[in-house]
């Protein structure tokens, strides 16, 4: 067993989630796996017990199944040794919005949103009583972007990116880091989720490419990290553009520009 904290990986099976799993196994860190698929799960324990010597545990569940959830929460409150979350998990839903059906926006809004809050929650009150752990929440560019056509997925990864900076606020005094990563196009199963051939696509990242990217932002402690993004200063000046605006919210009276008709 690693005297290093482990890493619980949300969406584990493939993909982002898996990629995590291996770079963090090779660092020497213990992981508990968590996905629907059990079998993928369960090859891919196998073979990073093989290669690294780590303890990897595996944890069927579906995050958008009420006991399953509850289930990895708990983990997370009572495990001691899990020392870093990452929120991987998330999907996509074919169409755009006229076309979805209610029971796929439901279902998009329980994986993306409902089950980032409640684990990042169970594990945030655990590490700011200890002083110390890392919540990596994986949002996406396109919660910045209403124009790539991808409304209540965006919407989402929007609600991941603004839970990432609000928890920042309140727990980097009390020893706890937040990083939000935004991955751009990424060669993963979403894409067959969202009924789009990748293939098709221009500008896609590779994951082993993208996780090491948010891992040199992870060690960094970057609170946004948009692997990406070749110009940080637009982040920056994104960023102080939002924080200028802070101090003219505070008004008793609606701006001039909103006290004629005209």
């Amino acid at each position: 067993m690693s005297k290093k904290p482990a890493v619980l990986v949300t969406g584990a099976s493939t993909g982002i989630g898996a990629v995590y799993a291996e770079r963090f196994a090779r660092r020497g860190h213990d992981l508990v796996l968590v996905a629907r698929n059990a079998e993928r799960l369960d090859a891919l324990a196998t073979r990073l017990r093989s290669e690294t010597g780590v303890d990897v545990s595996v944890v069927p569940a579906d995050l958008t199944n009420e006991r399953d959830l509850a289930g990895i929460a708990q983990r997370l409150r009572e495990d001691s040794r899990i020392g870093v979350l990452i929120n991987n998990a998330g999907t996509s839903i074919p169409r755009g919005f006229l076309q979805q059906k209610a029971d796929d926006i439901s279902k998009l809004i329980a994986l993306n949103v409902t089950a980032v809050t409640r684990l990042a929650h169970a594990a945030a009150a655990r590490f700011a009583e200890t002083g110390e752990g890392a919540i990596i929440n994986v949002a996406s560019v396109v919660g910045l972007a209403p124009e790539m056509s991808a409304t209540v997925y965006g919407a989402t990864k929007a609600f991941v990116l603004f839970l990432s900076q609000g928890l920042n606020v309140e727990l980097s005094a009390k020893g706890v880091y937040v990083q939000a990563v935004l991955p751009a196009a990424t060669r993963t199963e979403i894409w067959d989720h969202a009924g789009v051939d990748v293939n098709t696509l221009a500008g896609v990242m590779e994951v082993d490419d993208l996780v090491d990217a948010a891992l040199v932002g992870f060690g960094r402690r970057e609170l946004v990290t948009i692997p990406p993004l070749p110009d940080v200063a637009q982040w920056a000046s994104f960023d102080a553009a939002r924080q200028a605006m802070l101090p003219n919210f505070a008004q008793s009276q609606p701006a001039t520009r909103y006290r004629s008709a005209a």
